[in-house]
């Protein structure tokens, strides 16, 4: 059962950041769009698509499938688990994040240059990175 858990997780891990690596660089050309064009509309279609279909699905399994294999793998007390809690904490929090972003640019309310979405899109990979080193490395 703990392999079948895993794979389901890493299954899920892939999804998710997938989707959490595209949807900001969707933010970098939507905010060049001009509010109301067919090129603005499709984006809204396409980032409310990717979140709803894609990452949200794929981060809810994530939860479920990686807090089931660590308590099928007994990695509660090990603190390179805790760690990595913490940063997937993180990582959903910017889920959460993107989530606002899509309603604001549903509601052509968005308030952030193409610029700054360039730079946060850094933000999932610095925790990916972590997350990882953290998984394979068990350094504590």
């Amino acid at each position: 059962m703990y392999d079948w858990l895993k794979a389901l997780h890493i299954i899920s891990v892939i999804a998710w950041m997938a989707g959490t690596f595209y949807l900001p660089r969707l933010f970098v050309y939507h905010a060049d769009a001009v509010a109301g064009s067919d090129k603005s509309e499709t984006f809204k279609v396409m980032e409310r698509r990717l979140l709803k279909a894609i990452m949200t699905p794929a981060m809810i399994s994530t939860w479920v499938f990686g807090l089931w294999t660590a308590y099928e793998g007994g990695f509660f007390l090990s603190g390179w688990l805790h760690a990595k809690l913490l940063l997937v904490v993180i990582l959903s929090g910017f889920h959460g994040l993107c989530a606002k972003w899509v309603k604001d640019f549903a509601k052509d309310q968005n308030r952030h240059t193409a610029r700054f979405y360039r730079m946060i899109n850094e933000v999932p990979t610095l925790l990916l990175v972590g997350i990882v080193l953290l998984v394979v490395l068990k350094p504590f």
